[in-house]
């Protein structure tokens, strides 16, 4: 449990200045503080509030919105298996209950190796493709209890590079230059939006 590490004090500040408020970084460096531990720590959560200069009660009511934000320490691999409507028709409730049965645990829990959390969710929005999983929030689709035994197998073995450690949304982080950042984009002289103007010049004609 630990404040951002000194690299990623440094992505936070790149973030920050995208924002003409510092509020607004918020989200992303929840995402940060995720990809560093794993989960979002109350020290974490502290730290950022002192960042964007918010309450902690803002940082953390912001992160228990939000379902892909945990507060609490999960497995290296999170299988989110959907068990709404389409899937439950179509054996979600069968594939979770064969998820459990092959890593040896229930829904919520995370097996003793720290390898997988398995979660009982709602609609993943894959209707059509169901019944639907996610593994770090990576869809798979339409998949069968024998894919997934393939799938878990393949995780312990290392061998599915394109789902990373949980945390991480991406391989490439996103940098926008100095000059497009918003610190750098000139101001404006006008006090109001030009389309709030014009709506209010053609209520008054």
């Amino acid at each position: 449990m630990a404040r951002l590490s000194s690299e990623n004090l440094e992505t936070a500040y790149e973030i920050i200045a995208r924002y003409p408020v510092k509020k607004s970084a918020l989200i992303p460096l929840l995402h940060l503080a995720q990809e560093q531990d794993g989960w979002v720590t109350d020290v974490a959560m502290a730290h950022i509030a002192e960042l964007v200069e918010v309450t902690p009660a803002e940082v953390i009511g912001t992160c228990t919105f939000y379902e892909m934000f945990k507060r609490k320490p999960v497995g290296k691999y999170v299988v989110n298996i959907c068990t709404n409507i389409s899937c439950q028709l179509l054996g979600g409730e069968e594939l979770l209950h064969h998820a459990e049965q092959k890593l040896a645990i229930k829904a919520g829990a995370t097996t003793a190796d720290g390898l997988f959390t398995i979660e009982d969710v709602e609609c993943i929005a894959a209707c059509t493709e169901a019944p639907c999983l996610q593994v770090n929030y990576r869809y798979f689709h339409k998949i069968t209890h024998g894919e997934f035994d393939s799938l878990i197998d393949d995780l312990k073995a290392g061998t599915r590079d394109e789902i990373p450690a949980h945390g991480t949304l991406a391989k490439v982080r996103q940098h926008i230059p100095a000059a497009r950042r918003a610190g750098a984009v000139a101001p404006t002289d006008r006090a109001e939006p030009v389309w709030l103007i014009r709506n209010r010049q053609e209520g008054a004609s």
